[in-house]
Order: structure tokens, then C-alpha cells, then sequence
């Protein structure tokens, strides 16, 4: 097990419907590799028309810098499929979310990705907003527990993706786990349905002759 236990300062963005296009602008999505995409995170809340920062932004503010946790509103993440926000936060030191909601595709991306995202009560949400100052927060992953000093609750999780994240595993890898069993129900289908097997190959050589029949003509 790689991540059981995620601690540190948890940074507050009370902000519901934090969209995707609002965690990383489209103008840091231009490079060919994910380098680099953490200066764009929350780029127009953490800085001016200037590019100056601005100083009253939480993440801008020196109490907060280096923290593993973003405590975020309701329905964070929501908005377009755009995986470079999860990359960026990754990139910019975050580890986990914390909140009442996530955008569905942002959180199954979030989960491919090994970062994790705490679904929590927004009552509890609404005590970790009013504490003064920074918080210290602990995620227990193992045993689904979110806990600071305003309190501990549990968390929802699937067990598909708690044991994804706590192995370190991607879809492809959690998939991999399966192989025999995908192999066996391989074999069996090309003994059921053999008329099936290798249709793409096939096709790809009616193709090629087709075309190679053409360019003689």
C-alpha cells in the first residue's frame, strides 16, 4: 500500500461550481506533454490582468503555501472532461480534495490519477469553512475518515477506487489484476464465435487489395 494517510494544511476555496475551465484556462492546455500545467492553476483567481498576484488569495498567501489539500464547494471539478486540471493540481502540490460534491468526470479522472477526493457532508464542509486560519487535516484512506480539529467523519469512496488508490493503481492497471480471467473469457468467446475472430484483420486486407487493385488500374 502506497497512500494510506494524507496530512497537512488544508487550503479553503469556498467556491461551489468550481468548474474545470476555471482550475486550469485553456491557454496552459496548448503544450504537448504535461509539463508545466501547475502555472496555470486557478490562474485568473490567483492573479490580475497584469499577471501581477493578488495578495488577499488564499493560495497566494505564505500560511498556505506547499499545502497537500484544497477544501473546495460544492460540485467542484464540474464543467468540460479537461484532465490537465488534475494534472496541474497534482503538478502544484495537491494531493487530495475535500468536499461535499465533485463533477463526475472530473472525479472519475481524479481516481485514474491517484488523486484523491474526499466526498464529506456539507455540515462538515461548513465547519472546516468557518475555522479562522490554517487547519491541519488528516485523510485516512484505509479507513475512510477525514479529521481535524473541528471534528472527524467518514468519507464515501467505492471500494473499487479505494483499493486502485491505495495500491497505486491507474484503470489499466486495476484492469490488469483481472488478466486471467480476461484471457479465459477471451478464449472461450473465440471457441463460441469463431466467424468473429480477427474481423479487423480481415478487413484490413480486403482494404489493402482494394486499394492496390485500384492504384494498377
Amino acid at each position: 500500500m502506497t497512500h494510506t494517510i494524507i496530512e497537512g494544511i488544508a487550503v479553503p476555496l469556498p467556491i461551489a461550481n468550481l468548474d474545470t475551465d476555471q482550475i486550469i484556462p485553456k491557454q496552459f492546455l496548448r503544450g504537448i506533454d504535461k509539463a508545466g500545467l501547475d502555472r496555470g492553476i486557478l490562474y485568473d483567481l490567483r492573479f490580475d490582468g497584469s499577471g501581477a498576484p493578488r495578495p488577499d488569495f488564499v493560495l497566494n498567501q505564505e500560511a498556505y503555501a506547499g499545502a497537500p489539500i484544497l477544501l473546495g464547494g460544492a460540485n467542484f471539478g464540474c464543467g468540460s472532461s479537461r484532465e490537465h486540471a488534475v494534472w496541474g493540481l497534482q503538478q502544484f502540490g495537491v494531493r487530495a480534495v475535500v468536499a461535499s460534491s465533485f463533477g463526475e468526470i472530473f472525479y472519475s479522472n481524479a481516481m485514474n490519477n491517484g488523486l484523491m477526493l474526499a466526498t464529506v457532508p456539507e455540515a462538515y464542509m461548513e465547519q472546516l469553512f468557518a475555522h479562522e486560519g490554517p487547519l491541519q487535516l488528516r485523510i485516512d484512506v484505509e479507513r475512510l475518515e477525514v479529521a481535524s480539529s473541528v471534528g472527524t467523519t467518514g468519507f464515501t469512496l467505492s471500494e473499487r477506487h479505494r483499493r486502485m488508490f491505495l495500491d497505486g493503481l491507474d484503470m489499466l492497471g486495476a484492469s490488469l489484476l483481472h488478466l486471467p480471467a480476461i484471457e479465459a473469457f477471451a478464449r472461450r468467446w473465440r471457441q463460441d464465435q469463431p466467424w468473429l475472430a480477427d474481423v479487423a484483420a480481415h478487413a484490413r486486407t480486403r482494404l489493402d487489395g482494394a486499394a492496390s487493385i485500384g492504384a494498377a488500374a
